[in-house]
């Protein structure tokens, strides 16, 4: 697979919608991970990202503005034990729940998503997107997932289930996936495997290379989590187009 360059990624996309990006970092000695949401319409882009105990939530920026929170609030990322979740809506918690409920066999994150599919909001019929991190400390290793439950070309009686695992993370390089392959009306899906593209070393650099190059009009919120593989304290960024 060839490798490509998040920051011509998203700075040729004007709407990829919401990604994940989730990799090594170049050093080798980081799990890092990137969610970014845009919004085209005034409630969409009506959104901040607020961190609480165990988890990342979207709020509305001035609730008087908001007019429908229906597929616009939930948990992004929430934590359970090793475990770190981060999706593009409420599915989150589907995962999150099903694991603290029948406990983590290896194909919980995939179990759990056969329950979901794709967003109700024809004619888009908007893909789930989701990731999950397995830690393993201190053993200096993690493994990582990756899914998006699509429409089928379209057709909203039918939904498509895609999973990809990532079982040695190599030192470098990431894998990104998007809601939309580009701007449109109707939006069309991403389609394809996810795209491999290069890890920076620190979250620092990896929230920059995704901010500055998301679509200044769409933007909305950014949120970057970088953990180390001895154990130590993560970093975190979130950035807020409202402030």
């Amino acid at each position: 697979m060839a490798m490509f360059d998040l920051k011509s990624l998203l700075s040729e996309n004007s709407y990829p919608g919401r990604g994940i990006v989730i990799g090594k970092s170049a050093d080798g000695k980081s799990a890092m991970i990137a969610y970014f949401i845009m919004g085209r319409s005034e409630n969409s882009r009506n959104r901040i990202f607020e961190r609480f105990d165990g988890g990342m939530r979207t709020k509305a920026f001035d609730e008087s503005k908001l007019s429908d929170p229906h597929l616009i609030i939930y948990n992004p990322y929430l934590n359970v034990g090793d475990i770190d979740i981060i999706t593009n809506g409420d599915q989150t918690n589907t995962v999150y729940d099903y694991i603290n409920e029948n406990g983590e066999d290896g194909f919980a994150f995939e179990k759990a998503l056969h329950l979901r599919e794709f967003e109700d909001d024809a004619p888009n019929f908007t893909p789930r997107i989701s990731g999950i991190l397995h830690y393993c400390f201190p053993g200096n290793t993690f493994t990582y997932k990756l899914s998006i439950l699509k429409s089928a070309n379209g057709r909203g009686e039918s939904c498509r289930r895609y999973f990809y695992s990532y079982a040695a993370p190599e030192n470098g390089i990431g894998h990104f996936i998007h809601t939309y392959k580009c701007d449109g009306n109707p939006i069309p899906s991403f389609f394809g495997e996810p795209e491999e593209v290069a890890m920076p070393n620190t979250a620092e650099e990896l929230a920059d290379i995704c901010w500055n190059n998301l679509n200044e009009a769409n933007k909305v919120s950014l949120f970057v989590r970088q953990i180390p593989l001895d154990g130590s304290k993560p970093t975190e960024i979130i950035i807020n187009k409202n402030n």
